[in-house]
């Protein structure tokens, strides 16, 4: 017993005996539970003891076993690093051999036969456009591209003015809208608080597909009209043009587009039924009709009227077609696959006819996230603005003449 024990017992004597009984019991039970205690926490400290060992052990036997992994890794990491070079130097052989063994052109305007007259329209049908401008360049390649950030959906259009010489930025988001975005500068755009920057234009009519475009101060966009007389449903098959002005924010023109059944003109866009487009010889209309549901139509548009000046049934068929655009009069064609590869111009028309399938390059455009949307030309700045799956992509262009050699 401790040194304390007779002081307990001197208090214990001096108790009456019926308490130094009860006292005598709560010492004896704190004492066994005081060992009870010193044991547990002897069984504690050899239990910890025991797993620190095990876990030392443990220790011992995973480092060699980390280290050959972090090997393996750096294997499987060379491995894939030249694998990918592989497949960039397969890339750039295909494009060579592409280059020098090109696809079939497609047939020249003036030899594709047609199935009998179109639809009544107001301009005339199949003949050479006279170009008004010096405009005697075609593509040659995509030089570049440079993708900018992911802005609003998987479908959108974005592009600038290019008879404007302000640095907007104009952001048509999804395949039916009412809303318009404006940006002051593209740096505005790349921000990540963009949406903060932008100015909301609202619209009259709600735009149906991704062919708008932005032209002379104008947004030009393609809506739905109301049914006939007496009706209330929307015409799928027809389409009303609409020009907007896009300072004063009024509605300065519309005509219902000449062509009977319309169907989309893109096989992998299904809500584009018109696509509007823009180059150095002003506005053009990329459509197709139930008539001929093969091939594209192409038509040269009047900016002031939204009048069809003329129209081409172009060789160029719908099946895997993604988007399109037009330099110096001539209709090129971007085709993809269903499950999204690399993009290509394989087909391309030239409603002069000073471009020849033989001498028109089709080029590839760099792997990307999934399908084009939407492609709009600038002319001024030779460039493309892009809508690739959420993502906006500018593409710079190398040019050549027309006349040159592929």
């Amino acid at each position: 017993m401790g040194p304390q024990t007779p002081l307990l017992v001197l208090l214990l004597l001096s108790l009456p005996k019926s308490l130094q009984g009860q006292q005598q019991h709560l010492v004896e039970y704190m004492e066994r539970r005081l060992a009870a205690l010193e044991e547990r926490l002897a069984q504690c400290q050899d239990q910890s003891s025991r797993h620190a060992a095990e876990l030392r052990d443990f220790k011992n036997k995973m480092l060699p076993l980390l280290e050959a992994a972090e090997k393996e890794r750096e294997t499987l990491r060379s491995e894939a690093d030249t694998i990918a070079g592989r497949v960039d130097r397969l890339e750039r052989e295909v494009d060579y051999l592409e280059t020098q063994n090109p696809a079939p052109p497609c047939i020249e305007v003036d030899e594709k036969a047609t199935g009998g007259p179109g639809p009544k329209t107001k301009g005339r049908r199949n003949e050479k456009y006279d170009i008004l401008t010096e405009c005697s360049h075609t593509i040659s390649q995509v030089r570049s591209m440079k993708i900018l950030k992911r802005f609003g959906s998987s479908a959108g259009m974005w592009t600038k003015d290019p008879l404007g010489h302000s640095e907007k930025i104009f952001v048509l988001d999804g395949t039916q809208n009412d809303t318009a975005y404006v940006f002051p500068r593209l740096r505005d755009f790349t921000l990540s608080t963009a949406a903060r920057k932008a100015s909301r234009v609202r619209l009259p009519f709600p735009w149906v597909g991704t062919g708008q475009l932005v032209y002379g101060g104008f947004l030009y966009y393609a809506r739905r009209p109301p049914g006939g007389p007496g009706g209330g449903e929307d015409r799928g098959d027809m389409l009303q043009l609409i020009k907007f002005h896009l300072a004063n924010r009024t509605v300065v023109d519309s005509s219902v587009f000449p062509a009977e059944g319309l169907i989309p003109p893109y096989g992998l866009s299904k809500d584009t039924y018109i696509d509007l487009a823009a180059d150095e010889e002003g506005l053009w209309a990329v459509y197709a009709t139930q008539e001929d549901d093969q091939h594209l139509c192409l038509a040269k548009l009047d900016p002031q009227t939204l009048d069809t000046e003329q129209q081409w049934d172009t060789p160029c068929p719908r099946e895997n077609a993604e988007a399109a655009f037009v330099i110096c009069g001539a209709l090129y064609v971007v085709y993809n696959t269903r499950p999204a590869s690399r993009a290509r111009v394989q087909c391309s028309f030239d409603a002069s006819g000073a471009l020849t399938p033989e001498q028109a390059a089709h080029p590839y455009f760099p792997r990307r996230y999934g399908a084009h949307a939407s492609l709009r030309y600038n002319p001024r700045e030779r460039q493309l603005y892009a809508w690739d799956d959420g993502y906006q992509i500018v593409y710079k262009l190398e040019m050549r003449k027309k006349e040159e050699e592929v």
